[in-house]
């Protein structure tokens, strides 16, 4: 069970973080905020309360894995890898500068905390299977945290990925999906339809948990579950709100990839700021 105080303090922080996502893609003037809001919830848990994070020492060996197939949200872990304290705070502001360590996506050997480099969307899950393969077979414990979008699922990729998992029994890794319903172009419907996910998940050897993906409480026993859980690999279906905090960006492709002006940026940051006044 996640305790009442633990989960207020995951409400807060992941406040903070949306805070710094909104200020740092306006000072950039260029960014994804929608999914970048979306997926706070679930990176905030997964590193204020889930993954082995050693920010003094990011290569350390006893880590686990945090794979970001998704890059264009990096925002979100840029702020979040910045509260953990792998780098300053006033660094978040350098957001897609020129010469920044924090680039449009991430630059694996520029930061510390990232895995790998991300940007071609339906790489992510390949990349993961390979660093999970290659741990299984060296017989170590870590665990490898995939964290892929809906949209990359009308990718040829990822379902070579998935299918490969399933091969080779690849326990140690859990998908967290962003199933938020939208992409650039559209809702993923009126893109490239995917029907029903836990499904197909499910044909290919996949253990499926679906969830809400704002619910700390859905999010802690569902990571729990899939912790404990051998003999195949893993996928937690989040279901998200993109924007979610902010009330103009939320459930709409229109802020997938656009930067806030100022109005919209204190309009968004003052709702925030309220919300978490609430936060009890």
């Amino acid at each position: 069970m996640l305790a009442k105080k633990e989960e207020i303090k995951l409400k807060k922080k992941a406040n903070q973080i949306r805070q710094d996502i909104i200020s740092m893609i306006y000072h950039a003037e260029s960014g994804h905020p929608a999914g970048s809001l979306g997926m706070t919830d679930v990176l905030t848990y997964l590193y204020f309360k889930f993954l082995k994070t050693y920010p003094g020492e990011p290569s350390n060996h006893k880590r686990d894995y945090l794979i970001l197939s998704n890059g264009h949200i990096c925002p979100a872990i840029y702020a979040t890898l910045a509260h953990k304290g792998f780098f300053k705070m006033k660094e978040l502001l350098t957001l897609r500068k020129l010469g920044s360590r924090l680039q449009g996506h991430p630059h694996r050997t520029q930061l510390p905390g990232l895995e790998t480099s991300s940007g071609p969307l339906g790489s992510g899950l390949s990349q993961a299977c390979g660093i999970a393969l290659s741990l299984k077979q060296e017989n170590k414990k870590n665990q490898v945290v995939v964290l892929t979008s809906d949209g990359e699922h009308e990718e040829g990729n990822q379902w070579e990925a998935i299918m490969l998992a399933n091969k080779y029994k690849l326990d140690n890794i859990i998908q967290i999906m962003d199933r938020n319903h939208i992409q650039i172009d559209g809702t993923t419907d009126e893109i490239m339809p995917l029907k029903n996910l836990k499904e197909k998940y499910e044909s290919f050897g996949w253990h499926v948990q679906e969830i809400n993906g704002h619910k700390f409480k859905e999010i802690h026993n569902a990571l729990e579950l899939a912790k404990n859980l051998k003999g195949q690999p893993k996928i937690i279906i989040a279901n998200t709100t993109p924007g979610k905090g902010v009330r103009f960006m939320e459930n709409t492709n229109k802020w997938h990839g656009k930067a806030p002006n100022h109005e919209e940026t204190h309009q968004a940051i003052q709702e925030l700021k309220k919300e978490y006044e609430k936060i009890k």
